[in-house]
């Protein structure tokens, strides 16, 4: 399998991401056990609304990522144009990035929950633009 040049940049940007998601882990960690473990978090007290959310944000994060790095690699056999396969790649990891702010944000302040619908809208562009492709791909060229 050949990996274009524009999915080995969005990749490795990607998963130059992802320690921080790892150090997020490990401040959820601190603030679930009462600095029991984990790193971070000192003096930070989190009701269960925004451990939930701390939690939510912290899963989105990763799955999404991963799934960001998997739509990499389908979006290269797609024959979309340049630029509609390029709005997805960068839409793919920015949902990550986006939803889980937001999910950070709201244990805070109500008003960052547009942040979630962004980073919801953002998936579903990514995904829409790499399902279509490959399904207008299977058709022509059978």
């Amino acid at each position: 399998m050949t990996i274009s040049r524009e999915a080995r940049v969005a990749a490795g940007i990607t998963l130059l991401a992802v320690p921080t998601i790892q150090y997020g882990g490990l401040t959820l960690l601190a603030l679930v056990t009462g600095g029991g473990a984990g790193v971070g978090g000192e003096g930070l007290v989190l009701d269960e609304t925004q451990r939930a959310l701390w939690r939510a944000g912290h899963a989105h994060a990763g799955v999404w990522v991963i799934l960001s790095l998997v739509m990499q690699l389908l979006l290269d056999g797609t024959d979309l144009s340049k630029g509609v396969r390029r709005l997805a790649r960068l839409s793919a990891p920015a949902s990550a990035v986006v939803i889980s702010a937001g999910f950070f944000g709201l244990a805070f302040l109500p008003a960052f929950r547009w942040m979630v619908y962004l980073g919801g809208a953002l998936l579903f562009i990514a995904l829409g633009i790499t399902g279509a492709g490959l399904l207008i791909n299977a058709r022509t060229r059978e």
